[in-house]
């Protein structure tokens, strides 16, 4: 779970009357500070009408690193659970487990203020080498910025768990990774040790997000990769969802819903993102189909992924043309603007909510209309055509 390689990587339920079925619950808003964003979360809090309980450091645990624990609080009384009006993302009494933020600039970043938008309990999949780092960021009020509601409240984290999703279990991890220094004082990280860690601290989850991917040869054309490399790909950045969804679906509430991040490389030809990145996003996509088959007809849990535009992360600025990326989308999409990040968290709130309770397996394009293009329209080929163009 490396630093993420992609250029671009990335739930919530309602009832009419809703009942929880914990004493867990934990409800929140969401916003980013970009002033012209605005106006996408302002129609996710008019519609949801959900308040922030409490301030963010109540709790914050990980690893062996303790801090004074956050607990939602049990909700009550009977306004908590009056039917919230028209078609309402509500996530209030659901708890997420969102693998693969490392800070506070990517899809998984939004994908988690969406769910807590929407009123989920979020708990968090750090990549280990990177957890003191986002430990003592958060700690230090430096994401205080990116996690502030519409209400002026901060996102709420209940736990932060090490994780590092190549290893399915202790045994499988070498000898060198865990002399690393970089893992030492972090225990219980294999994907088992994680699930088995989140089942003993809270008995069960409703929603799973893979936002986590690695080529470390993503830089080298797809001839020039070697067989470690290409295998790198594939085990980080797909097997790692089948793994995780393997060892969660057990503890994953019936109805509960699991969602991952792909990209349009995984069907056309992207120059420059190689490394094997596109063949591994096109095993996630084909495995969405297959796991939501087999989730579906055996634990009534829903699987689909997001096929989102380029974004300007940490993470995306690693292949190094991730800006000429989302200049060619602005100029060739049929919505000409940049993609937000909380449009996808947005679209990932959707997903996971009951409003799409008979969508699975599918592969859901949130990237402003660019997957329908079938040329790029600012080439000099088409200068003689009438196409409009964005202001």
């Amino acid at each position: 779970m490396a630093a993420t390689s992609t250029p671009s990587m990335l739930m919530t339920t309602i009832n009419s009357c809703l009942s929880s079925p914990r004493n867990r619950v934990m409800t929140s808003t969401v916003n980013f500070s970009a002033e012209h964003k605005e106006a996408s979360w302002t129609r996710l809090t008019s519609s949801s009408h959900i308040s922030s309980r409490q301030p963010f450091f109540q709790s914050f645990t990980s690893g062996n690193v303790k801090f004074q624990k956050v607990v939602t609080r049990a909700v009550s009384g009977a306004a908590e659970y009056k039917p919230l009006p028209g078609l309402p993302v509500d996530l209030r009494g659901k708890r997420a487990f969102i693998a693969g933020i490392a800070d506070d600039n990517g899809y998984g970043w939004a994908i988690a203020k969406s769910l807590a938008a929407a009123g989920a309990e979020i708990l968090v999949g750090t990549w280990v080498p990177a957890l003191n780092i986002f430990e003592s960021s958060l700690r230090r009020g430096k994401f205080d910025e990116s996690r502030k509601l519409p209400d002026g409240s901060l996102m709420e984290i209940t736990k932060v768990y090490p994780l590092d999703a190549v290893y399915d279990n202790p045994e499988d991890v070498p000898e060198d990774v865990k002399a690393n220094k970089r893992y030492a004082g972090s225990s219980n990280w294999t994907v088992q040790e994680v699930v088995e860690s989140v089942k003993q601290d809270f008995g069960s989850i409703d929603i799973l997000v893979h936002s986590l991917a690695n080529g470390p040869e993503v830089s080298k054309p797809l001839l020039e990769t070697s067989r470690n490399g290409y295998l790198a790909a594939i085990s980080a950045s797909s097997y790692s969802f089948v793994s995780l969804l393997k060892h969660f679906v057990p503890i994953m509430n019936p109805g509960g819903a699991s969602i991952s991040l792909t990209y349009i490389a995984s069907e056309r030809i992207i120059p420059g993102y190689g490394g094997g990145m596109s063949s591994a996003k096109a095993a996630l996509e084909s495995d969405t189909q297959v796991l939501a088959f087999e989730a579906g007809r055996k634990h009534k849990i829903r699987v689909n992924t997001i096929s989102a535009g380029p974004l300007r992360s940490r993470a995306a600025k690693a292949i190094g043309f991730i800006d000429m990326m989302i200049d060619y989308s602005s100029a060739n999409a049929p919505l000409q603007k940049e993609l937000s990040a909380e449009e996808v968290g947005n679209a990932a709130a959707f997903l996971a909510s009951p409003l799409a309770s008979a969508i699975t397996g599918a592969v859901v394009y949130v990237d402003n209309g660019l997957n329908a293009m079938g040329v790029g329209v600012d080439s000099p080929i088409f200068e003689n055509l009438d196409i409009p163009k964005g202001n």
